[in-house]
């Protein structure tokens, strides 16, 4: 879809394809509006025509994007291109949990309670939208560079409120679901906390708690097991995170954490050392449960089975009617474990299984004519027409004809038949029955694959995570140049190549420049500047007062421009506000003598000046304040005080009259 340069919706440019899903394809794409790097899940064509399915995956889009929470992978927009659905995400950088626990196995018990605690953060949000999950599961699970998780994919999320829980089908993946889920029945918040635990329980052990040949046999083992405990896997996990997991665990949901955010508290106390009240979990399933399960009639009829295998013998045929009939009586338990079998349901199952015995016996007591039995001849290394010869002149028809790889054969060659001869010669089949034979198409071609486009990838990681994503192996050359730092610079071989699986892609990224430009920091923090600074440069940072400039903030830095990588920028942060300069209120002097203001003034550290006026038409009495200014001033400005006159003032400031001729 990349190279065709598919846009969906007018908007959306897709990249390439990075990853898949039982509906839908995800793929890395730029929101060509908003200029940014998203992920965009469409459905598989052959899912698109069907309403259900349809339904599902519009749901998913409004369920997921009414969940705004750190731990939840943001859904940005949705939509319809054609007979296309599509759902735009945010694009995570990082791995999922699970093919964390492939490459570095069981996890430190702190981390594996850090990874549950920040799930129960996104499982409270879905879990108060009345949204569970049902597919908590480690591949849903992604881990960021800095170690924090995001909760994705709410393909099998269902809303209390949604036309589509008609049906309970169990849709999660059989090693994480809950024994509930399993049986069908209605699902709360306890079915994710589960699952949870089971994750827990993965990445505190490097391994599942059940695994079987198929689904069918872990479900079951889901309701019908307990799991081992997960100390005598992993001795480094500690009692308190293990009564944990257990009890998320439990068969019976009212007996596991009821909330996601009980269980969080739960380990942050855990986490932060204190003590965890948690009890031992329940080792033993109920009878109320086991008959909730179908668990005993299980057991029951598994014995059923093997005690008709006996008396069969070699009829093939008899064992498969036999294994059909118990399969048969297996399901009919399991569907109506709610209301239980009546007497009638158990006698007719009796019967059938009866009538399979006697069939058995018919068989091998010879009341049926056999069948004539011939050798079989042995065709491998035949030419095809030679081999078609042989079998039919032995006596026996050509079944399929099919053909495969292979490094003994030439092509050609029969390199396989059933059914096969022994070495001894002795195998023996019905007269006239088939023989299918596989042809050699000599030795199998290598795998190829097609080289990635490195051409849109911004870091020596992502190009790395592409080739890796295609089957291939890396190796980078670093330079420098011109363009930016992570710049993919060439390729070899080219993108679109078909290649070897395992083959090695040289690639050259850029450096960046010899000098590169110093960032612009206006606005930016001191913490903000540091980190944009630090990749790069030196940092030094020096503090002045500023009346424009909020404190904590860059007012200004030096050297800018093109610089040198690893050059020293000086990054000068305001403190604020002088407070030296900053004005204050006067103290209020009304009623206060003159002594009193100037005590009160120079107390506040201000400079008093007096002036003197008459009080009698602004009625205060002499010597009393009758106005000051001004109101509010910087620190040591001084206030001027006008004072009512006073007789002693009076005199103080009346000068002698000069003398006259008269007088002399």
């Amino acid at each position: 879809m990349a190279e065709q340069q598919t846009v969906l919706g007018g908007r959306y440019l897709l990249k390439d394809r990075v990853g898949a899903g039982g509906m839908a394809s995800v793929y890395r794409a730029t929101d060509q509006v908003l200029d940014r790097t998203v992920a965009v899940k469409i459905m598989l064509p052959q899912y698109a025509g069907d309403p259900t399915f349809a339904a599902r995956f519009k749901q998913e889009a409004q369920a997921a994007a009414g969940l705004q929470s750190p731990y939840i992978v943001g859904v940005y927009d949705w939509g319809k291109d054609g007979d296309t659905y599509y759902i735009v995400m945010e694009y995570l950088r990082g791995t999922d949990l699970k093919s964390g626990i492939r490459s570095h196995g069981a996890l430190d018990p702190k981390k594996v309670a850090q990874i549950g605690a920040q799930i129960c953060g996104a499982l409270s949000v879905a879990h108060k939208h009345e949204i569970v999950h049902r597919d908590i599961k480690p591949q849903n699970i992604m881990v960021q560079p800095d170690g924090n998780i995001k909760v994705m994919d709410f393909g099998i999320a269902r809303a209390k409120n949604s036309h589509l829980t008609q049906d309970n089908n169990v849709l999660g993946t059989a090693h994480y679901v809950s024994p509930e889920q399993t049986r069908g029945q209605e699902l709360g918040p306890t079915s994710d906390i589960y699952s949870l635990g089971v994750v827990m329980y993965e990445c505190a052990t490097g391994q599942v708690p059940f695994d079987g040949d198929d689904a069918i046999s872990v479900a079951l083992k889901q309701v019908n097991e307990l799991p081992v405990p997960p100390s005598q896997i992993n001795p480094g996990v500690d009692g308190d995170l293990e009564r944990i997991i257990l009890k998320c665990m439990e068969k019976d949901p009212a007996d596991r954490f009821q909330t996601a955010d009980e269980l969080r508290r739960v380990l942050n106390s855990y986490l932060a050392g204190r003590t965890v009240d948690v009890p031992e979990p329940t080792r033993v399933i109920g009878t109320a449960a086991a008959a909730g399960t179908g668990a005993t009639a299980t057991r029951v009829m598994s014995e059923q089975t093997q005690a008709m295998a006996r008396p069969v013998g070699g009829a093939a045929a008899v064992n498969t009617a036999a294994r059909t009939a118990a399969g048969q009586l297996d399901s009919s338990t399991y569907e109506n474990k709610h209301d239980g079998m009546s007497k009638g349901k158990i006698a007719g199952i009796a019967v059938a299984v009866i009538a399979v015995v006697a069939i058995a016996i018919f068989a091998v007591s010879g009341l049926f004519a056999p069948a004539k039995m011939i050798p079989v001849p042995n065709v491998v290394g035949l030419d095809q027409q030679t081999a078609v010869d042989t079998i039919e002149n032995a006596g026996f028809e050509v079944g399929e004809v099919t053909q495969g790889y292979s490094d003994e054969y030439p092509e050609g060659q029969v390199m396989e038949q059933h059914p096969t001869q022994n070495e001894d010669e002795s195998a023996m089949a019905t007269e006239n029955s088939k023989i299918d034979i596989v042809i050699s198409q000599g030795e199998e071609p290598a795998e190829t694959t097609e080289v990635p486009d490195l051409s849109e990838a911004t870091s020596k990681a992502e190009a790395e995570r592409l080739i890796r994503a295609a089957g291939l192996e890396p190796n980078a050359t670093e330079e420098a140049d011109d363009s930016d730092k992570g710049t993919i610079l060439d390729q070899s071989p080219k993108a679109g190549e078909e290649v070897e699986v395992g083959s090695t892609v040289d690639f050259t990224v850029s450096t960046g420049p010899d000098t590169i430009g110093v960032p612009d920091l206006t606005g930016l923090t001191e913490s903000e500047a540091r980190d944009e600074l630090s990749s790069s440069f030196g940092v030094s940072v020096e503090y002045e007062y500023s009346d424009t400039v909020e404190e904590g903030y860059v007012i200004r830095w030096d050297p800018s421009g093109q610089q040198a990588p690893g050059a020293t920028i000086t990054v000068i942060v305001s403190n604020g506000p002088d407070p030296s300069t900053q004005e204050t209120d006067v103290p209020d002097l009304s009623g206060l003598t003159k002594s009193e203001a100037q005590h009160e003034l120079e107390a506040a550290g201000f400079t008093p000046s007096f002036e003197y006026a008459d009080g009698a038409s602004a009625g205060v009495e002499p010597d009393y304040v009758i106005s000051w200014d001004p109101t509010s001033a910087a620190p040591g400005s001084t206030v001027t005080v006008t004072v009512a006159w006073s007789e002693a003032d009076e005199e103080e400031t009346t000068e002698p009259e000069p003398s006259t001729d008269d007088e002399a």
